[in-house]
């Protein structure tokens, strides 16, 4: 997503609350276009790629999003937002392996065909969910690049208290209070992201933190370690888009 003049954002979230609070909160940190509107799938992604089929093949070549997000939404005011001309648009959405319409073809599938922002639109996936945002015990956290959830913990719908014991002052609005601390947060994610994708550790104050990810090469690596493990690295990468908008938001002590 490369920054323009005038900028039409549309945010598809999987969640109501945690999603849309998260990405509003992003935003406002930074002087991202205020033409934005988030949006609530209220379902997952598994769900999108079953709408998906039915509207069309599985190659998605004459797929319409907007036209698929429209006919099934219930509000007829939102349905409007549905009409408007856009930039670019993102979709937030969970790995949520532990969900019985898991499978690893299907999410491999879609990120591959949602990679471009200003197209059909770019996917970014939370390694488990949303919450992994929110699981660091400090910032910066020394720890953070080993962090990971395991299937059993999705399973026994463990891993959200986990994190709300585990977040830095012990409540998701004290965490990440500053544009300081949100950059940090972001930087860390990038460098994990960078450090799954080509097997050499970066730090996250490294300048090349910020240059675009591989998400098909992070996503099959994760997957790759949940189906040897059982378990995978908690990764965050719907805070990506700050830095495919313009990485100079996230150069530390700007």
């Amino acid at each position: 997503m490369d920054e323009a003049d005038k900028k039409s954002i549309l945010i598809i979230v999987e969640g109501e609350k945690t999603d849309v609070s998260l990405m509003k909160k992003v935003i406002a940190a930074y002087p991202i276009s205020d033409a934005y509107r988030i949006v609530s799938y209220c379902t997952n992604i598994y769900a999108l790629y079953q709408e998906m089929v039915t509207y069309g093949t599985t190659s998605f070549d004459d797929i319409d999003l907007l036209l698929i997000l429209k006919n099934r939404e219930r509000d007829e005011r939102k349905k409007k937002l549905f009409d408007a001309k856009y930039t670019d648009m993102l979709l937030i959405f969970d790995l949520d392996p532990q969900d019985s319409r898991f499978n690893d073809r299907i999410v491999m599938q879609l990120q591959e065909y949602f990679a471009d922002s200003s197209d059909m639109g770019k996917l970014y996936i939370n390694y488990p969910m949303v919450e992994a945002f929110y699981h660091m015990q400090s910032i910066p956290d020394r720890n953070f690049h080993e962090r990971k959830v395991s299937i059993a913990e999705l399973k026994n719908k463990q891993y959200k208290t986990r994190v709300q014991q585990e977040t830095s002052g012990g409540d998701y609005r004290k965490f990440a209070t500053t544009r300081d601390q949100i950059t940090i947060v972001i930087r860390q994610n990038l460098a994990k992201a960078h450090t799954l994708q080509s097997g050499t550790i970066f730090d996250w104050t490294d300048p090349k933190v910020t240059t675009k990810v591989d998400h098909l090469s992070v996503l099959r690596v994760q997957l790759e370690r949940l189906l040897i493990d059982n378990r995978f690295d908690v990764l965050s990468t719907c805070v990506f888009f700050v830095a495919d908008y313009n990485p100079v938001f996230l150069e530390i002590n700007q």
